[in-house]
């Protein structure tokens, strides 16, 4: 099967049956989206949700978290992984927004990437998620899904070289969308240890499947 064609099967079957995929994570502006973000490296979402709420009405804006000492936000965030790191992130990400972005979260991919504790995946899912670029962010889900659908080639052994093979094969108005289809994929059927293949609709193109089971 040529690659076009598995793409479009797949995109299309997912366009078809969640066609409202969205992050899981709780968020009410650009703000707290970069903030959950942030905090979701290494963490479940679910842990993220419980987290924020508390952190959010204590520090509302990004003004408020520039203000707060480190000491202050780890005590909110002591509960998800690598709180010592994260908290330093989040201090030095909101007084970065404010010196060099007026306040306002940036959209560019680039420009997020200059905020202490964004990479290029967190970038990504910010110009997305918030601003509806064709920024493909790719985790740890979307790594794996991809190499075992085929999506992308074998040789593609980095998240930027699976990000560059995506977008070449999605058209660029539901690369936000198909960031969440295989994110949630992974996420529920085509897990690490023990994925659902009978649960899957795409056995008969996947990679894995037809070499592995």
């Amino acid at each position: 099967m040529r690659k076009t064609e598995k793409f479009k099967i797949i995109l299309d079957y997912f366009n078809e049956h969640q066609p409202d995929a969205a992050s899981e994570l709780h968020y009410d502006d650009p703000y707290q989206l970069l903030v959950a973000v942030i905090l979701s490296a290494q963490c479940t979402d679910k842990r993220v949700n419980i987290i924020t709420p508390p952190l959010f009405e204590q520090f509302p804006t990004v003004y408020d978290l520039a203000n707060a000492s480190v000491e202050e936000i780890f005590a909110f965030i002591k509960s998800c992984s690598y709180p010592n790191n994260k908290a330093k992130s989040l201090s030095g990400m909101a007084k970065s927004v404010i010196s060099n972005f007026n306040g306002e979260i940036p959209g560019d991919v680039d420009d997020l990437q200059k905020l202490p504790g964004v990479g290029r995946k967190t970038a990504n899912v910010i110009s997305s998620v918030i601003f509806n670029q064709p920024s493909m962010a790719v985790d740890t889900h979307v790594f794996r899904v991809s190499h075992r659908l085929g999506l992308v080639a074998k040789t593609a052994k980095t998240p930027l070289l699976v990000e560059q093979q995506l977008i070449k094969h999605i058209p660029d108005e539901i690369i936000p969308k198909a960031h969440h289809w295989l994110i949630l994929h992974g996420r529920y059927v085509c897990v690490a240890r023990k994925p659902k293949c009978t649960e899957c609709p795409f056995t008969e193109l996947c990679d894995y499947f037809n070499k592995t089971i």
